[in-house]
């Protein structure tokens, strides 16, 4: 064995050891890359093989020939002269590039199967496309769709995202991450809440509008444990570190329950409900509140309502007790025309409308009876011609 074999496989367990790579490893995809060598040849056989001893180091190509089902029918040593020459410059290429893949490996393996895991980066680059994050050891795509639209990302700071999907490629992992998915708010949560990550409360529910609001159902598996006050925190410290990080974005934080009612009544706070009653043919809940609160149940252009039908899974119909009682009185959204009755000059009775305008007879009421829209209903026109009879009959008896 020569020292050149001695050094080059010194070297070899070393990259090997170093890398995290088997020597084994190395020594395949150098003799691989050494037969493509080979083959380059003008004289080189069309069949080769290379084998590298692993004790020795020595190198050794032998041409073959096969028969038609691929069979070795015969085999030479044809190692070049040069060989070694050529050997030490293919084995720094392919070592190199080896390293790459299985640095490249590496990283995918760490980061796959992190969906749903949150991590801390550095921004580095902003454009209207995406947003690159340092994160150490790889890079961040931040897109824009997974933005929050008001948010900025100064180059220097220090950001949290959410992993939504890591992907393979031939430039090692792509790990793409969001500022605005629902999970980010449970993983802050999980990070500023001991009795999530112990497992004593948890997040049932969350919606979010990102940005705006969020807000996150809670429950505790442990009796002693108040789910809303351990998320809250004293004097709110924990809910304010989460709004922080989302940069002012309000977070209500909810007890959940098993009772649609009683769900529903929390997911609608701070609004105070009188009454929910459900439909689950349409999956509607029809929630009643004071007149006063109607407002503060909706909330800013429906955001409290919308948050809350996606928290509980139903869709909200809110009103307000006198809404409910005109409905219920069975007058709601029916008008009656103002007017009387009175003779024309040809001596028929016509109906006077209080506004003015053409006066129009009980036979013209009469016709427009089917059109519900023009005469209110069949029932409204056949009582005004009745009315108009009656009319008609006091005046003949006067």
């Amino acid at each position: 064995m020569s020292q050149t074999n001695f050094e080059f496989l010194d070297a070899l367990g070393q990259i090997a050891r170093d890398k995290g790579i088997s020597v084994e490893t190395l020594l395949d995809a150098l003799a691989n890359a050494l037969v493509a060598a080979y083959k380059r040849r003008p004289d080189a056989a069309e069949e080769a093989v290379v084998t590298i001893d692993p004790d020795s180091g020595e190198i050794r190509v032998y041409g073959q020939e096969l028969d038609d089902e691929a069979n070795v029918i015969r085999e030479w040593d044809d190692t070049p002269d040069d060989f070694g020459r050529i050997a030490a410059q293919t084995a720094k290429q392919v070592i190199l590039q080896r390293i790459r893949e299985v640095e490249r490996d590496l990283k995918y393996e760490e980061y796959a199967g992190r969906e749903g895991d949150i991590v801390t980066g550095i921004v580095q680059q902003t454009d209207n496309r995406y947003t690159l994050l340092d994160l150490g050891k790889v890079e961040a795509l931040l897109p824009q769709a997974e933005q929050v639209s008001y948010e900025r990302y100064e180059h220097g700071a220090r950001l949290k995202a959410y992993i939504v999907e890591v992907r393979k490629t031939t430039k090692g992992p792509q790990i793409v991450v969001s500022r605005s998915h629902p999970g980010l708010i449970k993983r802050l949560f999980e990070l500023e809440v001991p009795e999530i990550s112990s497992g004593a409360v948890e997040i049932r529910a969350a919606a979010r509008e990102p940005g705006h609001r969020t807000k996150i159902a809670v429950w505790s598996n442990d009796p002693n444990v108040d789910p809303v006050g351990a998320c809250v925190g004293a004097r709110g410290s924990r809910v304010r570190m989460v709004t922080n990080e989302l940069r002012g974005e309000r977070v209500d934080v909810v007890p959940f329950s098993d009772d649609p009612v009683e769900f529903i009544q929390n997911a609608l706070a701070p609004a105070r409900v009188r009454e929910v009653r459900l439909d689950d043919t349409t999956g509607t809940a029809t929630v009643v509140v004071s007149d006063y609160q109607l407002s503060l149940a909706i909330g800013k252009e429906g955001q409290n309502a919308r948050l809350a039908a996606r928290l509980s899974g139903w869709r909200i119909d809110i009103k307000s007790e006198s809404q409910l009682a005109e409905e219920e009185s069975g007058y709601a959204g029916e008008e009656w025309a103002e007017g009387e009755w009175v003779q024309n000059a040809a001596g028929e009775m016509v109906w006077q409308p209080a506004e003015g305008g053409e006066a129009v007879s009980a036979a013209q009421w009469s016709e427009g009876a089917g059109d519900a829209e023009e005469a209110g209903s069949a029932e409204q026109a056949t009582s005004v011609v009745a009315e108009a009879e009656e009319a008609g009959s006091a005046e003949g008896s006067g």
